[in-house]
């Protein structure tokens, strides 16, 4: 990977189901993927950098096979945020986790858990699909995408009252702000 490359994506540090997911973004109306040369990145430097920025790059390589797999785990991860209902979708996410399981597991600290996977290049994709598994039992009220138009990233609303609308209130939130004080200044 390039030497020194930051995350510049405008959202990061999400559960790793939404931050795959926000490996594709909008700025000022241009379309921006992670895994298809942003930053001037090669399809496995970004997924390199995606596997650093959660915390999985220790565990898993950074290749084609995996970067396919990832992507094929994207795309059904978005299909079912963006409609929970469709059966079609549970599909998709269903067909990436039947490339893992879990297995039960007795440590020096008690009982565990482990992932397992007979293709270990399905692992980063799986643990994303698994996540959001998690996200939904935990509330899939707080899975939701930034309420500013213009912007395609999730987020896990993790407010104490559930009301957080904009992935992040520096950008987005701002902008509807700023947009909507100028509409009231407008009509004076």
């Amino acid at each position: 990977m390039t030497a020194q490359v930051t995350d510049r994506r405008p959202l990061t540090g999400e559960p790793v189901a939404l931050d795959l997911l926000n490996t594709r973004w909008v700025v000022d109306g241009e379309p921006f993927d992670l895994f298809a040369g942003a930053f001037g990145l090669t399809r496995v430097e970004g997924l390199a950098l995606w596997l650093e920025s959660v915390g999985l790059a220790d565990r898993f390589r950074a290749d084609a096979a995996t970067l396919v797999h990832l992507l094929t785990a994207r795309e059904s991860l978005a299909r079912a945020v963006a409609a929970p209902a469709d059966e079609g979708a549970r599909a998709l996410v269903d067909a990436v986790l039947e490339h893992g399981r879990i297995r039960a597991t007795l440590t020096s600290e008690g009982p565990g858990e482990r992932a397992e996977f007979a293709d270990p290049a399905w692992g980063p994709a799986w643990i994303a699909a698994r996540n959001y598994l998690d996200l939904l039992v935990a509330g899939p009220d707080r899975i939701r995408k930034c309420a500013a138009e213009s912007c395609v990233l999730h987020f896990h609303d993790i407010s104490r009252n559930g009301t957080r609308r904009w992935c992040s209130m520096a950008a987005c939130g701002n902008r509807a702000k700023a947009s909507r004080h100028y509409a009231r200044t407008r009509v004076r």
